[in-house]
């Protein structure tokens, strides 16, 4: 899976998602990253989110959108809104996958449950970040 966001100077938000799906995936199965609010998600007022995973898992949890609506209905920022949302994944459906994610206020943030999820970043101070 490839994702991206971004935040252009004038504040606006873009999220995309592509996907090389899962091994031995069912045929007809549709994944998470073409749904909106599952595998990516992006509104100008909270947030862009790009997620990579076990869709259903990511589906049934509405992930991209529920950390959205972290920042919006609870004032979070990218990194605690992101937590929180994790924290909501492994509860609810013991989770697996990951999510970049970057604020309005063009604050990043990204977490995983799997074993690796090369990702990285660069913030508006220009500094980058490279995780793995």
């Amino acid at each position: 899976t490839i994702g991206a966001i971004a935040r252009d100077p004038a504040g606006n938000l873009a999220a995309a998602t592509s996907t090389g799906g899962i091994v031995n995936k069912r045929m007809g199965r549709v994944g998470d990253s073409p749904i909106v609010g599952a595998g990516v998600y992006a509104d100008n007022e909270t947030c862009a989110v790009s997620a990579t995973g076990f869709g259903e898992d990511f589906m049934r949890t509405v992930i991209a959108k529920t950390i959205a609506d972290f920042i919006m209905m609870q004032g979070m920022e990218a990194v605690q809104a992101t937590k929180a949302g994790y924290e909501y994944l492994t509860r609810k459906v013991s989770g697996r996958g990951g999510v970049i994610v970057i604020d309005a206020a063009g604050n990043c943030s990204s977490d995983f449950t799997t074993k690796k999820m090369v990702h990285g970043w660069i913030e508006k101070s220009g500094q980058t970040n490279c995780r793995f």
